[in-house]
Formats: structure tokens, C-alpha cells, sequence
């Protein structure tokens, strides 16, 4: 049995925001081979969520996504991760759907890896500008998805 966890950054317990960062790291800087400056500064942001999904100890993410607060009244999702041995289960679409749970009268905006852009959008986004490289040579396409009515 799964649980999907949504927290704010000032909620979150020392040892789960390590589990949440160590995730990330291993799976973007390591895995993907991006040196990039992971640890951005939104994280602290008052309105940015994390939500992630475990099986038993919170502290043990098998999911992860990062949702912010943008100024104009989007909301946006990044950072989503799942740990090589979780994957295949379902656990980012989950997290996703959860995400646009959070705000669904905001529109929300995501930059995908480009060999998700059907992923995306069967979840109802649609690309919005061309596919483009990021500094580490990672092809990304910028969706939305507008708000729900």
C-alpha cells in the first residue's frame, strides 16, 4: 500500500527532506549525469509543496515532485522523480494527478524531458513553445495545462 504525502518545506521532518534531496540527487545529478545546481532555492519558497509517495516509512520516497507557486498565478511542476526501482508502477502519474489537486482554478506549467511529452499529455498538457536543451544537453518541451473549469 502506497501513501502520497504533501507538505510544505517548513513541515517537512529533517530526515525526510534528506530522503526527498538524496532522491533527486541521485536520479538527476547522478544517474542523468547533469551537474547542475539542484538545490535552486525554491524548495523554501511558502508556496511550494512537496509531494511524494512511500510504502510504509515516510522517510523512504519512491516518487517525488516539487510544485510551486509561480508570481503569475501558475503553478508549476518539476523535480518529478521516481527511484530506478520503483519505476513502472504508476507513481509519477499519481503524484501528477495529485498535483493538480493542489490549486485546480490555477493553469499548470511544466517543462518536460522531451521523451515525456506523451506522458504529459495524456494528463491533459499540451507543449507551448519548441523543444529546447537545457545546459545539460537534456532536450525539454514547456507545457500547460489550464486550469480546470
Amino acid at each position: 500500500m502506497t501513501t502520497i504525502h504533501n507538505e510544505s518545506f517548513a513541515d517537512l521532518e529533517p530526515e525526510t527532506l534528506y530522503a526527498l534531496l538524496r532522491l533527486r540527487i541521485d536520479v538527476f545529478v547522478v544517474e542523468q549525469k547533469a551537474a547542475y545546481p539542484e538545490l535552486d532555492g525554491r524548495d523554501l519558497e511558502p508556496g511550494t509543496r512537496h509531494l511524494w509517495v512511500t510504502a510504509g516509512d515516510p522517510t523512504r520516497p519512491l516518487s517525488y515532485l516539487r510544485l510551486l507557486a509561480e508570481p503569475d498565478g501558475t503553478m508549476r511542476i518539476g523535480r518529478v522523480v521516481t527511484a530506478q526501482e520503483a519505476r513502472g508502477a504508476g507513481l509519477a502519474k499519481r503524484l501528477v494527478l495529485a498535483a493538480l489537486e493542489v490549486d485546480p482554478s490555477a493553469p499548470t506549467v511544466l517543462d518536460a524531458q522531451s521523451y515525456l511529452v506523451g506522458f504529459y499529455g495524456a494528463l491533459g498538457f499540451t507543449p507551448v513553445g519548441p523543444e529546447y536543451v537545457d545546459e545539460d544537453g537534456i532536450p525539454h518541451v514547456p507545457m500547460r495545462r489550464p486550469a480546470k473549469s
